[in-house]
């Protein structure tokens, strides 16, 4: 089965083409990254209008790129839900189009949910059920994939997500956007123990988390310093918040990966493309005896691929929408 799949939550605009959910014969990526770092972060109407800009052409790409026709395409995926809303307001649009002018089956896929389906194009024997730590720039789930389509949220931060925390810390330490590989590039020379973060506890509920807290330390500590004219050890101070921020993943993953019986741990979106994140995830894998997926970097952040291959899944549990499909904001997984 050919699907072409469309992501544009956020700043990136993608379209793929996804056979049978695991091979990927063309993912095509506009990224607007420049175009919002001006600003320190996503403008989302800017993000809007860069995706009707580009999508049109990127579609025509990814079928060229394919060494495919439009009448082999056999059914039409695309992101609607969570994101920023006149983005993928733009993306849906587009594939209820798409769908109804080639006379196939439009398929809604949750962002999410494609984030965790990236592991299964790169890892092709990787089936449910597992333990996912789904961490990106709007969330932070800890997530029982029960099935391809059964899912549940054992634990969830209660106010910001790890990558606001490290767009927040980039930008306060004059890194740019997006800030997360600035931060982890510095973070690898600069001593973990230099300074000192708190990690928190989020009620009662044991998997949930809280970065707020973090980050507005982390703030506190930079203001501070440059108000009394101390200079930081820049290295030092990504290396310690990162590891901060690993310290309230990374043992929450596994504990959940333990009670629920799951031998095999993964790992979604953006955040973990971090290297810090991802040595903890494998020292704690390998001291825990659980298998462990982590998606290449290329399939960390935002692309039309993973759509692709959870829209194949979704299409198989009969999860497909009409043209009343609407995009939303929030959603849960």
């Amino acid at each position: 089965m050919i699907i072409l799949s469309v992501e544009s939550t956020c700043d990136e605009t993608a379209v793929a083409i996804v056979k049978d959910g695991r091979e990927v014969l063309a993912d095509i990526i506009f990224s607007q990254a420049d175009l919002h770092a001006v600003y320190g972060g996503v403008v989302p109407e800017i993000a809007s209008r860069g995706h009707v800009e580009v999508i049109y052409r990127l579609a025509d790409r990814a079928i060229e790129e394919a060494g495919i026709e439009k009448k082999d395409i056999d059914a039409v995926a695309c992101s609607y839900a969570p994101g920023l809303i006149g983005a993928v307001l733009v993306g849906v649009n587009f594939a209820k189009s798409v769908a109804a002018a080639l006379g196939v089956p439009l398929i809604p896929v949750h962002h999410i949910r494609g984030h965790i389906a990236a592991n299964y194009l790169a890892y092709p024997e990787l089936c449910p059920p597992f333990l996912c730590l789904a961490i990106s720039g709007g969330n932070s789930l800890i997530v029982d994939v029960k099935d391809y389509t059964d899912m549940e949220i054992m634990g969830a931060t209660r106010d910001d997500a790890a990558g606001e925390c490290f767009d927040k810390t980039a930008r306060v330490l004059g890194l740019g956007y997006p800030g997360g590989k600035p931060v982890d590039e510095l973070s690898r020379t600069g001593d973990d123990t230099k300074y000192v973060f708190p990690v928190s506890k989020a009620g009662d509920n044991p998997y949930d988390m809280s970065f707020s807290g973090l980050k507005t330390a982390v703030i506190n500590l930079i203001h501070n310093a440059e108000q009394a004219g101390k200079e930081l050890d820049k290295p030092s101070l990504c290396a310690s918040f990162s590891k901060a921020v690993s310290d309230s993943l990374v043992p929450k993953a596994v504990k959940a990966a333990k009670e629920r019986g799951r031998s095999i741990l993964v790992a979604a979106g953006g955040v973990a493309a971090n290297s810090r994140i991802r040595a903890d995830l494998e020292k704690a894998a390998r001291e825990n005896g659980l298998k462990l997926y982590v998606p290449p970097l290329k399939l960390c952040g935002d692309n039309g691929a993973m759509v692709g291959s959870q829209g194949y899944y979704e299409y198989l549990a009969g999860n497909t929408a009409g043209s009343d499909l609407n995009a939303y904001a929030t959603m849960q997984l």
